[in-house]
């Protein structure tokens, strides 16, 4: 479903003019005008009602209406797959597997869009970027572990290396086992 077509407007219409076209076509398609039709108006009436309202609640908000219009100029030509699980109607443009202007070095996919604007699109998805986040904590949290370990050794361990404080771990240990009164 062409949401643009179902309240009879181009893609350019201002918020207000789809305010106007909803509220023209609500009231003529209203399921309570039509509640003393036959069964089969009521049906259809009802029915176009649902869709003038759905097209509305997509095209009257900013971010529904931009993904709406990508999904709708990235929808492959009938006969493709499309989007999955998209309920747009498809585009009916030629496509290319190439860009013609750069001489091939971009390359396109079946339905016209580069491979760098798929690739821009799917990471900038809300799940993309919260994985990256995540992964971004946890390895921050590794590099402060790590640098917290040889922060701590410092701190306690004034003035020594680790292998100055291994000789006098084995001397004391060595001291241990001869005894105190083999000091002399």
């Amino acid at each position: 479903m062409d949401h643009y077509k179902v309240l009879g407007l181009h893609r350019s219409a201002t918020k207000s003019e789809v305010k106007e076209a909803f509220r023209r076509l609500a009231v003529q398609f209203h399921p309570d005008k039509h509640s003393q039709s036959s069964s089969q108006v009521r049906d259809s009436a009802a029915h176009r009602f649902k869709q003038i309202s759905e097209a509305y609640q997509i095209l009257i908000d900013d971010r529904k209406r931009a993904d709406y219009n990508v999904r709708r100029s990235t929808a492959q030509p009938h006969g493709g797959g499309g989007y999955a699980g998209s309920k747009y109607h498809y585009n009916n443009r030629s496509s290319s597997s190439y860009n013609s202007y750069d001489g091939g070095a971009r390359r396109r996919s079946s339905s016209g869009v580069s491979m760098l604007e798929v690739a821009i699109r799917f990471m900038t998805t809300r799940a993309f970027l919260l994985n990256v986040a995540f992964a971004g904590c946890l390895l921050g949290g590794a590099k402060m572990i790590d640098g917290g370990g040889e922060r701590m050794w410092k701190r306690w361990n004034t003035g020594k290396s680790f292998e100055e404080a291994m000789d006098s771990i084995e001397k004391a240990k060595s001291r241990q086992r001869r005894g105190p009164e083999d000091d002399d």
